[in-house]
């Protein structure tokens, strides 16, 4: 079996990160990718992750200034099916190969276009470095968050625990104030994952439409979906439930040192587990959790964060007492959330991630033996072998000169890319739900199947964020009536999709193997907290899947003496609902061309090795050098990194010559460009403490939007780290009519704002269907629809089969 993409041909026309990580998904999974480079090769080509991310492409140089050259790129794309390029906007219409050029030539062409921050925007010119934008848009105070939590900052009140004394130290991320730098790339990140879902949605639509189309997403869009649970703001934020301590910076986050120097994380901490585990002088696996007089889990509350800081020094003195592979051990047969924080090196070496395949193990000419992500997500009916070679720079000159022209036609109407496409999401938390969403902006029609007692975690505005544009029906599948109205949905729908562990979906007989019976066409999607094997049955979370690939590591400087840090915009959970729903549009596709349903799956760390792809590591877990974040977290280098100034903090990128000659005679430091200290990038790296200290004085001198003013006539790349972006994203006029921001009114909350459509595709847009779900509230609709009388609900409904809109007349306990 070929993979699914195997037909298609790609021109890649990207460097950076997110253009060559969405055209190796495509590769991966079959496409037959031809990368087009400047003569002598990518610019960037020399980071460690384009060992990675140019795997299986055929390389060829062209310069496009030429007309003989240019000429052989009009007939590539005369043939392609799809054109993916990361010019400054107006650049690719200047060279002649814009997508109303190159369109009107192929009508089947889709042509993706990633920017900084999208076309025609008052920040379309500004230099798209991903630290950058990430100043620019704030996202590097988001990285811990703010003291007040995240609805309080954009509701604009001040913090409600403002007296409680929290020690900095128990709190992540560097014991200092300010933004944080992490180490993950999140704009790309996040712009990787928008184009990876706007171009096989394209796809998709071309099957009924026979039309390509233009599909633009940005770095700027990358990170509205890092924050998309962080930029959500609503009127009422004071209603019961709907806030949490979970988003504030002074909260605990259940990191704890071990007795051997090693930090594991506890999602949510569970201090009656750890308290009993740790009694004696070895850990008991499985202690008598009976006791009444600790929690057994924390709550959402915003008082919480009172309890968590109660309960942190405690927990920490009874974590330091035994290893972490001790407390790892234990925890996963007490069924526990716990993983230890490793680095990225470590997480390559795993030998289950090796066996699951979502680590690969290959051949690197320069390199030797190395490790790196593997299969992201697998598909029953599409098995395919990642080839791992990377092509030498112009290695394809003459063949792909050569390459013939071919085009095709097709007729049809679509609005929405899955308009007309039936989905049932049973998933659970934010993983899962959150892929459905996806569906749910591409045109889908979702409904959510909701449990009785699901209204206590989705009146928390954690759940709003993966829970709009769906009906939802609440049924307990554990009843035989209700497994019934199951299966007749199931009977009309074109897909399933859940995240809860797939033992249990088989006790309910909701496993693939069951729903293939009631439906032979179904396209299944399961999506773990990790991979197959012996840590497949743990309970796993965004959390579990960051300590294990190394993003916690990494992001807290930790190889430089910094503490774990969980992102709060972090693609854990939220990039497995990115993976799935790539799959099920790659399963859509081939069963429009076949007829044939299938299963597919993906994990939370599937997604965090993608997002850890900048890293190789040898078998024995060695890595290669690499830039690494500093251990209180300002940064990768003197010139890449914040500084503090005398009112508010900037943000440099420094890539040429150039840029430091601006920024010394800026800063009136014209002697260091001429210390032998400073002359050229190896002796700036060799000095790099020393040169960090210098900026960073002459910076204290004046404020962030004085030098900005200086620093940016210079031609200096840089930005003042925004701390009121997110404040007016949600009134920006532009934002609001591309729909990259949405508005409901909420029944609960009043208005309440989230971030809306990732990708913009010209001919099938997305939708924004409707605001985030309640629990039941279309139940006696649905049913209805199937022609239970209301009678027969009424009785449903009292004997715990179904539930409708509210909270339940509850049992004592729930139902078994």
């Amino acid at each position: 079996m070929a993979g699914v993409l195997a037909d298609i041909k790609v021109l890649d026309l990207t460097w950076g990160i997110a253009g060559p990580m969405a055209t190796m998904l495509m590769a991966d999974h079959g496409a037959d990718v031809t990368k087009i480079e400047p003569p002598g090769g990518d610019p960037f080509r020399d980071q460690l992750g384009y060992r990675t991310w140019q795997r299986g492409k055929k390389r060829a140089e062209l310069d496009l200034k030429k007309p003989e050259d240019l000429e052989v790129l009009l007939a590539l794309a005369d043939q392609a099916d799809v054109l993916v390029e990361s010019y400054a906007p107006g650049v690719t219409a200047r060279l002649g190969i814009d997508y109303d050029t190159l369109a009107a030539r192929n009508p089947r062409l889709i042509y993706c276009s990633i920017t900084g921050y999208g076309r025609d925007t008052e920040h379309s010119d500004r230099p798209a470095y991903d630290a950058l934008v990430m100043a620019r848009t704030g996202m590097l105070w988001e990285q811990r968050g703010w003291p007040e939590g995240a609805l309080n900052h954009l509701a604009g009140r001040e913090d409600p625990f403002a007296d409680a004394e929290i020690p900095t130290e128990w709190t992540q991320g560097a014991d200092r104030e300010g933004p944080l730098m992490p180490s993950s790339h999140w704009p790309s990140l996040g712009a990787f994952f928008n184009a990876s879902m706007g171009i096989n949605a394209a796809l998709r639509a071309r099957e009924h439409t026979g039309r390509g189309q233009h599909v633009e997403t940005s770095l700027f869009q990358g990170v509205l979906a890092g924050c998309a649970g962080v930029w959500q703001r609503a009127e009422n934020i004071d209603y019961p439930g709907f806030d949490s301590w979970i988003l504030s910076s002074r909260s605990p986050k259940g990191h704890f040192r071990c007795s051997d120097g090693r930090w594991i994380h506890n999602w949510v901490p569970n201090p009656r587990f750890i308290l009993e585990a740790s009694k004696g002088d070895t850990l008991v696996a499985n202690p008598d959790l009976s006791v009444q007089n600790d929690p057994d889990r924390f709550g959402t509350g915003p008082e919480e964060l009172l309890v968590m800081a109660h309960y942190h020094p405690i927990l920490q003195d009874a974590v330091a007492k035994f290893p972490a592979n001790e407390w790892v051990k234990a925890a996963a047969e007490g069924g526990m959330t716990m993983q230890d924080v490793r680095s990225v090196e470590e997480s390559l070496a795993d030998p289950l991630f090796l066996q699951d395949g979502c680590v690969a193990e290959f051949e690197d000419p320069d390199l030797g033996t190395v490790r790196g992500v593997g299969q992201t997500y697998k598909m029953s009916a599409n098995k395919n072998t990642i080839d791992h070679r990377v092509a030498k720079v112009g290695e394809h000159n003459d063949a792909v000169r050569k390459q013939a022209v071919q085009g095709a036609t097709k007729g049809g109407k679509l609005g929405a890319p899955l308009e007309g496409v039936k989905v049932l999401d049973l998933g659970m938390a934010i993983a899962g739900p959150f892929g459905c969403q996806l569906l749910a902006d591409l045109g889908a029609e979702v409904i959510k199947v909701n449990g009785l007692y699901d209204m206590f975690w989705h009146r928390v505005h954690i759940a709003f964020m993966s829970n709009r544009g769906k009906r939802s029906i609440t049924l307990n599948v554990k009843d035989p009536r209700s497994l019934e109205v199951l299966h007749k949905l199931v009977a009309d729908a074109d897909v399933v999709h859940h995240n809860m562990r797939y033992d249990a979906a088989e006790r309910l007989k909701i496993d693939y193997e069951s729903l293939k019976k009631v439906n032979p066409k179904i396209i299944y999607c399961h999506t773990r907290g990790f991979e197959t094997g012996p840590r497949q049955p743990l309970p796993g979370n965004d959390q579990t899947g960051a300590c294990l690939t190394g993003i916690q590591y990494e992001d807290g400087g930790m190889h430089n003496g910094g503490k774990p840090l969980w992102s709060f915009t972090s693609f854990g959970d939220t990039g497995n609902g990115f993976l799935s729903a790539v799959a099920v549009m790659q399963a859509l596709y081939h069963r429009d061309r076949t007829g044939e349903g299938q299963f597919v799956d993906t994990s939370i760390v599937n997604a965090g090795l993608l997002n850890t792809s900048y890293a190789l590591a040898r078998p024995d877990g060695t890595g290669f050098d690499r830039p690494r974040l500093d251990g209180q977290q300002f940064g990768f280098s003197a010139g890449h990194r914040v500084y503090q100034t005398a009112e508010g903090w900037l943000c440099f990128v420094l890539v040429s010559e150039a840029h430091w000659d601006g920024l010394f005679t800026t800063l009136g430091l014209a002697d260091l460009a001429a210390d032998s200290r400073f002359a050229d990038a190896d002796a700036r790296r060799a000095n790099d403490a020393a040169l960090a200290e210098a900026i960073g004085s002459a910076l204290m001198q004046d404020t962030a939007e004085a030098w900005f003013g200086k620093l940016d006539a210079a031609g200096v790349p840089v930005e003042i780290v925004s701390e009121t972006f997110s404040k007016t994203l949600h009134d920006t006029p532009e934002f609001q009519k591309r729909k990259w921001v949405c508005s409901f009114d909420h029944p609960h909350v009043g208005r309440l704002d989230q971030i809306g459509l990732l990708v913009d595709l010209s001919e099938t847009p997305g939708v924004i269907q409707q605001r985030p779900l309640l629990v039941g509230e279309h139940t006696k609709e649905m049913l209805a629809g199937m022609g239970y009388s209301e009678e027969q609900m009424t009785e449903m409904e009292e004997q715990f089969a179904i539930g409708f809109e509210g909270m339940p007349r509850m049992p004592t306990r729930p139902a078994a």
